[in-house]
């Protein structure tokens, strides 16, 4: 028995030390040097300082700026370690509770705009983390932006199609804006 014990423990020993550290300690090296940003975790960087990262969302309520996509992580919103959607569905009363509120919200910061809210104001990704919305849901906040901020509608209009992503490989996915990202162009268009 012993014979067998032996061999068993000094190749768990090696496994462990080639598969739990070596190997993951290479393909870090490899990724930061030839993705630097991406392994770094894409972060927005502003005087020095990180201000959010393009893959991970941000809760934006100040009505100056753009809404992102609601999160459904808890215990707080777009937490990277809860990355999860609210597996509610579509006639579970939270879901019509929680869609209901974010209509009101929506309508309470802009009472004058009528306009269909777009469907990613009002439901969270599957992540939870989304950190795009759509040009849609853009296009639908640029009047309160112009508005409150004081800027012509052509204006943030022009900065939202700037800020526009196309479909990757130009025919997958949908044309996206990424939030932080536009609402930091907003910031510097004072």
């Amino acid at each position: 028995m012993n014979a067998l014990v032996r061999p068993a423990l000094v190749l768990l020993l090696i496994l462990t030390v080639v598969t739990g550290l070596a190997y993951p300690l290479a393909l870090t090296g490899v990724a930061r040097l030839l993705f630097p940003n991406q392994a770094g975790g894409s972060l927005i960087v502003q005087n020095g300082h990180p201000v959010g990262s393009r893959l991970i969302g941000q809760a934006f309520s100040d009505p100056k700026y753009f809404w992102s996509r609601p999160s459904a992580t808890t215990p707080q919103p777009y937490n990277g370690l809860g990355s999860t959607g609210s597996n509610l569905g579509p006639l579970n009363p939270a879901l019509t509770d929680a869609v209901r509120s974010r209509i009101e919200a929506l309508r309470a910061a802009d009472p004058t705009n009528r306009a269909p809210i777009p469907v990613d104001l009002v439901t969270a990704s599957a992540s939870g983390l989304d950190p795009d919305i759509s040009v849609a849901a853009a296009e639908y906040q640029a009047p309160r932006i112009a508005r409150l901020r004081g800027l012509k509608l052509e204006a943030v209009r022009a900065l939202i199609s700037a800020h526009t992503k196309g479909r990757w490989l130009g025919f997958l996915g949908e044309p996206r804006v990424n939030v932080l990202e536009l609402n930091l162009a907003l910031d510097q268009s004072r």
